[in-house]
């Protein structure tokens, strides 16, 4: 009998050790519970966010979702502390800023909350798995885009986004590009925020002090579409054109039907939040993450090859989703006409 001690032994703590596992909703008495926090819908894409993110909750009628949007860092932030003292078993995150919200995640992550922070980076590695479109690609694809339809010199006036990783990406890649290039002259480079109606403020002063712009680099398509719309206003539609990103349909409709203005976008699908919110629900109640591949949107194509790969040295692990550019040629194969985006 004393021989079979240690082995009845090993399996009392392997079957306590299992009534703890995270991955497992029943043993614990109570659902999974994970919070998302978003911006709020303040434009397009992050209104296809805000879709993407409840069409993708919704698929999970057995996890406890605490949902919240926020118009500005503060309101992120406090929305995540409340998730916290709800004690949530995990945190999907895309970030209204990234500067300001690295702090709280960073408390979330060392309080043992599984973090899945997409599209906009923390400044630390304080998340478990980072998802993000490949911003420098966008970036550099939409500016070699424009320098070879520009035969390579031309004036260029750049809108850029929110300060945050995924500006910091686009318009460092895009603007090495430029530089590379010495017949292009960036007339200037000024933040649009995003937003549509800041972006035509931007523009109308960028018509006032040039009197030729051959090209718009704008790193969304929102701002290209507030762009537009002073570009117009102001009769000179016939002189310049412009590239955007995010794959909204409006712009892709344009492309499609060959409006001059808008010869290509580059794609940034807002379904990458619905990504997160599987890799979350992947690990917490499967335990593993290549869960995921099967349930994720189609027109992302994530495969379980770009899910798996560690984090090593503590940082997060990396999954990237790649960005194409859209053309009059293959903008059928982008256009979502029921979609909110």
């Amino acid at each position: 009998m004393k021989r079979a001690l240690p082995f009845l032994t090993l399996v009392l703590v392997l079957v306590a050790l299992g009534s703890c596992d995270r991955s497992g909703t029943e043993d614990a008495g109570r659902k999974i519970k994970i919070g998302v926090s978003i911006p709020a819908a303040d434009h397009g894409w992050t209104a296809g966010v805000g879709y993407w993110a409840k069409e993708s909750m919704a698929a999970y009628p057995d996890v406890e979702w605490v949902y919240a949007t926020a118009a500005n860092p503060e309101k992120q932030i406090a929305d995540i502390e409340d998730m916290m003292a709800q004690k949530v078993d995990g945190l999907v995150v895309l970030a209204t800023e990234s500067a300001p919200l690295t702090p709280v995640a960073k408390r979330a992550h060392e309080r043992g909350i599984y973090v899945v922070n997409v599209d906009r980076g923390f400044l630390e590695p304080v998340a478990d798995v980072f998802l993000e479109g490949d911003n420098k690609a966008f970036g550099a694809r939409s500016a070699r885009f424009i320098v070879e339809r520009l035969g390579g010199k031309g004036r260029v006036a750049v809108l850029r986004g929110i300060p945050c990783t995924v500006d910091t990406d686009r318009y460092e890649s895009a603007k090495k590009v430029f530089d590379e290039n010495p017949g292009i002259e960036v007339l200037a480079a000024q933040p649009g925020l995003w937003n549509r109606q800041k972006s035509l403020e931007v523009m109308q002063s960028y018509l006032a002090q040039f009197d030729r712009i051959d090209a718009v680099w704008a790193a969304d398509d929102d701002m290209a579409l507030g762009a537009e719309q002073a570009i117009r206003e102001a009769g000179r539609a016939a002189e310049m054109w412009l590239v955007g990103g995010g794959g909204m349909k409006t712009v892709v409709e344009k492309i499609a039907n060959r409006d001059p203005l808008y010869p290509a976008t580059i794609t940034y699908p807002p379904a990458m939040i619905a990504a997160g919110v599987h890799l979350a629900v992947a690990k917490l109640r499967d335990g593993n993450l290549e869960s995921a591949a099967e349930r994720m949107p189609a027109h992302l194509h994530l495969s379980v090859d770009a899910i798996r790969g560690d984090g090593a040295g503590g940082s997060p692990r990396h999954v990237l989703l790649d960005v194409q550019l859209v053309t009059p040629e293959n903008a059928s194969e982008f256009f979502f006409p029921d979609s909110v985006y």
